[in-house]
This record gives structure tokens, sequence and C-alpha cells, in this order.
């Protein structure tokens, strides 16, 4: 059950799991924005259309043909990266992408500092007490990151193996401590796997802790800023570029981090840990998370 390491940045992550074949597979590519490949028919129609346009109408109606043409292309090439993420918390229709479009006026800009809040909070300190120690820093750079609802991992793609063990894991857990922790559909993805809390005592979307990604294998959880700033610093996640708080909190909590996917045994060591202080967050109890690849029953968990 080990994956090898890659940290190389590739275009795209293909996922092929036989084993939740009810999610659809998806392939996550991003074309550039500016970018526009014309060959053969397609050429010699945009050149013919130029000349025409430029021959037979008036400058300024030339500027605007041309000016709106441009935007097409640009708005085409937008709204087909934002379906090629894949089905997440948004539709994947043209309202939902003018809805994401909207939200992104108002996205950080910088999701890798933490968020700054004055206000009292419970609990008053995080699940590590403030203490770096308990995060290795994470090897290699950062993958990237694209879209908002869906927010998928391009490249350094995570270990199939990790992903199975995970989802085991979140769901033993559940069976563990049935009055405690739940498992179900996502709240914010309104599909994949997450884990809640039965009695949260800071909200999210009712109780979510964490939930995992079919597609990509990363992660969205909640934690306390003290635990989200290591996170942040040590390069295992980023912030919801959302998580702003505010009326953004319709939405996403501030508290509302990704994680990058697992890509061998001991980075999902270390996601456990997170998760673990994600649970802190949302429900204020400890506990501990055990890596499974084999599903317990109820009478197994007794």
């Amino acid at each position: 059950m080990e994956c090898a390491r890659t940290t190389a940045a590739a275009t795209q992550v293909v996922v092929d799991d036989s084993d939740f074949q009810q999610e659809p597979l998806v392939t996550l590519t991003q074309q550039e924005l500016f970018a526009l490949s014309l060959r053969g028919k397609k050429l010699a129609l945009t050149i013919a259309a130029l000349f025409l346009t430029i021959n037979f109408l008036k400058p300024t109606l030339t500027c605007c043909v041309l000016i709106a043409a441009v935007l097409f292309l640009l708005i085409n090439n937008d709204y087909g990266n934002f379906l090629s993420l894949g089905p997440g918390g948004t539709p994947p229709t043209f309202l939902g992408y003018l809805k994401i479009t909207f939200l992104r006026l108002f996205a950080l800009s910088d999701p890798y500092t933490p968020a700054i809040l004055a206000e009292n909070i419970h609990p008053p300190t995080g699940y590590y007490q403030r203490a770096s120690s308990w995060l290795p820093l994470r090897n290699g750079p950062r993958p990237t990151i694209a879209g908002i609802a869906p927010q998928r991992q391009l490249n350094q793609p995570g270990c199939g193996d990790m992903y199975r063990a995970l989802r085991t894991s979140l769901t033993n857990l559940a069976v563990r401590h049935p009055d405690t922790f739940r498992i179900g559909q996502s709240c914010f993805e309104k599909k994949g796997l997450a884990l809640f809390a039965r009695d949260p005592i800071n909200s999210t979307c009712r109780g979510e802790i964490v939930h995992v990604h079919h597609s990509d294998r990363s992660m969205h959880m909640n934690l306390h800023p003290d635990d989200a700033k290591i996170v942040l610093e040590k390069g295992w996640g980023e912030r919801h570029p959302l998580a702003r708080g505010g009326w953004m909190r319709q939405y996403v909590p501030r508290e509302f981090i990704m994680v990058y996917a697992p890509r061998d045994r001991s980075e999902l060591d270390v996601i456990c840990r997170i998760i673990e202080a994600a649970g802190f967050w949302v429900c204020g109890e400890r506990f501990g998370i055990k890596i499974e690849t084999e599903s317990l029953t109820e009478q197994e968990a007794i």
C-alpha cells in the first residue's frame, strides 16, 4: 500500500478507480485562457471572415465585431475550464459558470496567508496548541490548484491506495464512534464522501469536518485558525478562494481549506493528523484516526 512519490508538474490527472465506478471518471485539464488553435478549415474561415469584415464594414463596426469575437473565445475557453474540473458544489451549467465568474471578483488574492481573526473563538487554541513541530514540511513544490466550486488539484496526483485507505479509515472512525461522528454525502460538494460531527460546536455545513474528492483525491476541511496556520506554512494546503468571512460565509466558512492529495503512506499519516485537528475544531473532541484498508462492521467495532 505504498505509492511512488512524484513531484513532477504534470498538466493533468486521469483517475481510474475501479472501486468507485459509481462516480464519473474525470480528466482534469485547464486550457490557457488566451490559447487558440486554428488549422485547416478553421484557419481559412477566420482569414476570410477578417478580410470581409475589414473591407465591407465601417471601422467602428469592425472593431466591435473583433472585440465580440475575442470575448466569445475567452468566455468559451474559460467555460470549458470550468466544466473540465468535473462535478462539484456548483451545477455544471452556463448559469453556474456565471455565478462562479461573479464570485471570482471577491476571491482571495493570496490563499497561503492565514486568516487574521480578531474575535473570540472557541476553542481558544488549536488542537496542537500552536506548536509547529507536529507537522513536517511537505516535500516538493505546491501542486497547481484551479477553480472555486469545484476547486481541484491539477498535478502531483494522489495515490489510489492512499485514497481508498483514507475513505475506509474515515468510515471506520464513524462506525467506532457512532454517537460522535457519521459518514454521509458532502454538504459542501453535494456529492462525495464526508465525515460529519453529530453535535458540532462550530458552525459548518451540517457539521461537516472533511470531504474527499474522487476526481483528484484532494480534500476540503474546516480547521482551527491556529492549526490552519501551520498547515499553510508547511505547504500541505491552502485556503479556499471564498474563505474570507463576512457575507461569503453563505458559501464556505472562513476556516475552510484545501489539503493536497496524499502521494504515499507517510503523507497519509500526516493528513490523518490534520483531520484529527479538523475534528477538534468542529466537534471539540480529541480522537485518533487509524489508517485501515478493511471496512469494519458495527459488530466488529463493539
